[in-house]
């Protein structure tokens, strides 16, 4: 009997924490074959060398895409983009898969599903029909999701605009946001047990602090950053564990500036270059507030209540539940006066019993099976534009 052939294409740690429960049901599958092909900052000791979690989470990676150049400039992610499309055409090539699954919207993955077009390859997309305006993964999700033919969308709103898009109704699912399901499958760190394996202080309230380049901005990385971090500096009580940024235009300048930050301070500050899900979730889970632009103040700080300061418009256009406090512009006096509310009795007492409007888990299984029985002809292959008006 024929083996489904289904390659997993990840790139960084942050899809693959989304993807890991996806992996390994396929991997315990015996009715499929795992393909898993791991590109971008994975490949990057800059960036933690994150394929050696990968190997040790006991997962074979069947093929390696070199495409990340060791610098962010304009030119530098564009060029990353061309050799990630030859990359992945010689991955395609060798491997022959009978399906491809990705997530999001990273340029990594546009390479990755614009070298399947001419394989006649079918795609299956993970959080397509969002909608983030301050970043050009805006453009390359949707580009995406047009390349694609199978849909998995985190929440209804978003399943509607994939329809929108023209995509055709029955191959467009809401299955919520896979990540949510290692909130519940994961064996998460209680306080104690996190600041003793981190190394953190127990006496201090924890902020965990993820922030991106606004990537449809022009040069405001270093300006935002800094003062981002003259607001951190007026707080009191609050020890700020931050992770590093993506490897996007102007990320090694966010990088620098925390650094410094976290220099000058060592006892009240810390930088992650990479936690894993496990214990990026224990913190979530255990901190007082999460600040910066990142999707998972959006979409797993929810399912802990976590008080969340979003800044600026990378996350525009996102469902967001009552958790999140929007700072329109990146200013210090804005920030510090959105965590002085975020870490309010009132703020916190005001989020008991919220629900995640990301679903409530188990996401990962209907998505495999979806993959598992899906008709992969021509039929899917041959795309149809669904027109909504008459």
């Amino acid at each position: 009997m024929h083996k489904r052939k289904i390659a997993v294409i990840t790139c960084s740690r942050a899809d693959y924490g989304l993807l890991y429960w996806i992996i390994k049901g396929i991997q315990e599958d015996t009715d499929l074959e795992l393909q898993l092909t791991v590109t971008g900052m994975h490949l990057s000791p800059e960036f933690g060398l994150t394929i050696k979690e990968i190997e040790k989470d006991g997962f074979p990676i069947i093929e390696k895409v070199e495409m990340l150049l060791s610098s962010d400039t304009e030119e530098a992610i564009a060029v990353s983009m061309g050799l990630g499309l030859i990359g992945f055409a010689k991955a395609y090539s060798k491997l022959k898969p009978d399906i491809i699954i990705v997530l999001g919207d990273r340029f990594e993955i546009h390479s990755a599903v614009s070298a399947a077009i001419p394989f006649r390859i079918p795609i299956a997309h993970i959080h397509g029909g969002e909608s983030t305006e301050g970043l050009i993964d805006e453009l390359i999700r949707h580009s995406i999701t047009k390349m694609s033919h199978i849909h998995c969308a985190s929440a209804e709103k978003y399943k509607r605009r994939i329809i929108q898009m023209g995509e055709k109704p029955e191959n467009v699912f809401c299955y919520g946001a896979p990540g949510i399901d290692n909130i519940f499958k994961l064996n998460l760190l209680n306080r104690d047990s996190l600041c003793e394996d981190q190394n953190l202080p127990k006496d201090n309230k924890i902020g965990v602090v993820t922030f991106h380049p606004v990537t449809l901005e022009l040069n405001t990385a270093e300006s935002q950053i800094s003062e981002l971090l003259e607001a951190l500096q007026g707080t009191e009580g609050i020890y700020w564990a931050f992770t590093f940024p993506n490897a996007d235009t102007s990320g090694r300048v966010i990088i620098g500036k925390i650094e410094e930050f976290v220099k000058k301070n060592p006892k009240k500050r810390r930088v992650f270059v990479s936690m894993g899900q496990q214990r990026y979730l224990s913190l979530l889970k255990n901190a007082s507030v999460m600040v910066g632009n990142s999707s998972s103040g959006i979409i797993e700080a929810p399912a802990f209540q976590l008080p969340v300061v979003n800044i600026g418009d990378r996350q525009k256009g996102r469902i967001k539940d009552a958790n999140v406090i929007d700072v329109k512009e990146c200013k210090k006096e804005l920030i510090l006066k959105a965590i002085k509310k975020a870490i309010s009795i009132e703020f916190s007492e005001s989020l008991k019993g919220l629900k995640n409007s990301y679903g409530p888990g188990n996401s990962s299984q209907k998505i495999i099976r979806k993959i598992k029985e899906a008709p992969l002809g021509e039929n899917l292959i041959k795309k149809h534009f669904h027109n909504i008006l008459q």
